[in-house]
């Protein structure tokens, strides 16, 4: 297992050692979860891009909604 050194704000790094205290885990563990999550979702954020068409209908979506058209979610259910 490799080494690095992490820098964080002075608040960030108390609240940090705060959890690891109360969870009674030492932080390189806490890290480490942080770093599997974000792994995680960044492979589900390549595996949806890669599905043809999703980020053109994302786009025209969110388009739709900043225009003020689309539907509501309720007028989606029905």
């Amino acid at each position: 297992m490799g080494a690095t050194t992490l820098r964080l704000p002075d608040e960030k790094l108390r609240v940090l050692r705060m959890i690891s205290a109360y969870e009674n885990r030492p932080i390189s563990k806490i890290v480490e979860e942080l770093v599997d999550r974000y792994i995680e979702d960044y492979k589900e954020t390549m595996e949806l891009l890669e599905i043809p068409g999703l980020l053109r209908e994302c786009l025209e979506g969110l388009a739709e909604v900043k225009a003020g058209k689309g539907k509501t979610l309720d007028e989606l259910d029905r």
